[in-house]
């Protein structure tokens, strides 16, 4: 099996705090992974450092062969936990905007989502709730075909029934061979997509586990787990 991301001793100061600290990873091809710990553990540095959004105070972070760069741009899906889109662009404007900026997005997949939702291409994100605007950008991010998704606080916003669509989505609409990274402190909605699990806490890793072996060797879920480390 074959690795889409390693990092080495991977380290990320903010003015003399370290957010990230010798983090080391290997995440094979093929997997959906949570990325989970308490608000300031490190997650969104993590992601931000993949997407080349910060660059690392020390260490080395490879995806699919490259440092981030153009390169890995290439095959990495970025959903941030902060829209990005314009309120006064429909919707079909923002799929055009991505099929011209993106050679793997595939607009066919995107609305034909959008349709199963009921979201006109002809709408405005201004005109929409927030679910609905997370909604659109989600099928966006899963509209590529990359080998790398990377998903922050993908369900963070977003009321239960709303939930069950974003996973239903993230789990129909992506390659066997391809990588999902979530990132979330809402272990309880997510465990049952994952294959593993990576713990951070004080911007350490403090487990990197399948969730198989989590079972097998503690006999707890993983949210039991997250609750027992974190005392939450």
């Amino acid at each position: 099996m074959n690795n889409i991301l390693e990092c080495r001793n991977l380290t990320k100061f903010f003015g003399g705090f370290p957010a990230l600290r010798n983090v080391n990873l290997t995440i094979p091809e093929g997997r959906i992974v949570g990325l989970l710990g308490p608000n300031g553990s490190g997650k969104s540095t993590f992601i931000k450092l993949c997407n080349e959004l910060l660059t690392p105070s020390a260490g080395e972070l490879i995806i699919g062969g490259h440092k981030p760069g153009v390169e890995t741009k290439k095959i990495v899906s970025y959903l941030p936990e902060r829209t990005y889109l314009n309120d006064w662009m429909r919707v079909s404007d923002i799929i055009e905007f991505f099929s011209d900026f993106y050679e793997d997005f595939n607009p066919d997949k995107a609305r034909d989502m959008l349709k199963r939702l009921n979201i006109s291409d002809r709408d405005r994100l201004k005109t929409m709730s927030k679910g609905t605007k997370e909604k659109v950008q989600l099928i966006l991010v899963m509209s590529r075909e990359a080998k790398l998704y990377l998903l922050d606080e993908p369900i963070g916003g977003v009321d239960p029934a709303a939930r069950d669509y974003i996973l239903d989505t993230i789990i129909s609409n992506y390659s066997e061979n391809a990588t999902i990274i979530i990132s979330t402190h809402l272990i309880y909605d997510i465990e049952k997509i994952l294959d593993d699990v990576i713990f951070l806490k004080e911007g350490s890793v403090v487990m990197s586990k399948s969730v198989d072996e989590i079972r097998e060797e503690t006999g707890k879920s993983v949210d039991s787990l997250f609750r027992e480390v974190f005392r939450c």
